[in-house]
């Protein structure tokens, strides 16, 4: 499939000295949820910068849509859509008043812009409040409208900064729904910022870890949890037993074992093969099991591994956001 962006040795260095973002070469594929996670300050936020042309790089290169960002940044933005981490909707202005000023700064005519706006309220189910002023929206309401406006010109990539952040789970999913939608019907390329790692692995075709400026793991969210290795058995005993953390070391490819009251929790590359083994090591003893769960690898561990540090959002205060680029945007 082909790369509709695509990064080499992408870096930007601040007056002060600091690279923000460090050589950093990767390619998303056409009609992809591509997930671009990090720590705050990792470089994030100057990354998407450069992509959507709002960051001049300093060293490097990067095509969007087979454009260059620096050569061609005009054709670059009549190609993309972004979705910014807070609001930039107009409160004092009706649903359809914010859309129909998206479409005249996009140079659509009203000949384009009015079924295109009836499109879009319709499909991120606004059309009954799009005449309410937003300042009335619900929180969802209000990223389902930044979704439409961000889309008005119907972009091939979707640049999306952390467009949950604050949502309910409710919200939450019904935005993704609409995203996949996006993706489904008219082949958008999502570039994705989030800190629900979660959200992450359920949606990303293919991620990417930055940290210090520096990309650090690349790949589909399986394979970077798979490259972390370990599954987890948590084996609960019924009533009374004996310290069973001898029995369970002793099978074949259990690497570690943790004992909590009745809780064990085994370390093993392949969980689901040894569940009999373990059981039947439990039998052995004269020992009920009362429960057997078998944990694989998740992605807020694999940041962990990676970073040393677990995942905030944007805006926590011990976070970084060292290296600002104009505008108040921020090099998360």
């Amino acid at each position: 499939m082909e790369h509709v962006i695509v990064t080499e040795g992408l870096g930007k260095r601040y007056a002060d000295g600091v690279d923000a973002v460090r050589d950093v070469s990767l390619t998303v594929r056409g009609a992809e949820i591509y997930g671009f996670l990090g720590p705050n300050g990792a470089g994030k936020t100057t990354t998407t910068a450069m992509l959507t042309t709002l960051l001049r790089p300093t060293y490097g290169r990067a095509e969007v849509a087979g454009l260059d960002v620096v050569r061609r940044p005009d054709a670059v933005r009549r190609r993309i859509g972004i979705v910014f981490q807070r609001s930039t909707a107009d409160a004092d202005l009706t649903g359809r008043e914010n859309l129909e000023l998206a479409a005249g700064l996009c140079s659509l005519s009203r000949a384009e812009s009015r079924p295109r706006i009836r499109e879009l309220l319709e499909r991120m189910d606004l059309s009954e409040a799009a005449d309410r002023r937003v300042r009335s929206y619900s929180g969802g309401m209000q990223r389902r409208l930044e979704v439409a406006v961000g889309t008005i010109q119907d972009p091939e990539i979707l640049f999306l900064d952390e467009p949950t952040l604050g949502l309910d789970p409710q919200s939450r999913a019904g935005f993704w729904r609409y995203v996949r939608e996006l993706r489904r019907k008219n082949g958008v390329t999502v570039f994705l910022t989030t800190h629900y790692l979660d959200e992450a692995d359920a949606l990303c075709d293919r991620l990417s870890i930055i940290d210090r400026g520096h990309l650090i793991a690349s790949g589909t969210p399986a394979e970077l949890k798979e490259r972390r290795g370990d599954d987890t058995i948590e084996v609960t005993l019924a009533g009374e037993a004996p310290d069973l953390t001898a029995a369970f070391a002793s099978v074949a490819g259990v690497r570690a074992v943790a004992r909590d009251g009745a809780m064990y929790r085994l370390k093993c590359a392949r969980g689901e093969a040894l569940v009999t083994k373990v059981a039947l090591a439990a039998q052995s003893r004269e020992v009920e099991i009362a429960r057997v769960v078998v944990r694989k690898p998740s992605l807020d561990e694999v940041f962990l591994e990676m970073t040393g540090r677990a995942y905030r959002a944007e805006g926590d205060p011990n976070g970084s956001a060292k290296g600002a680029p104009p505008g108040g945007a921020r090099a998360g």
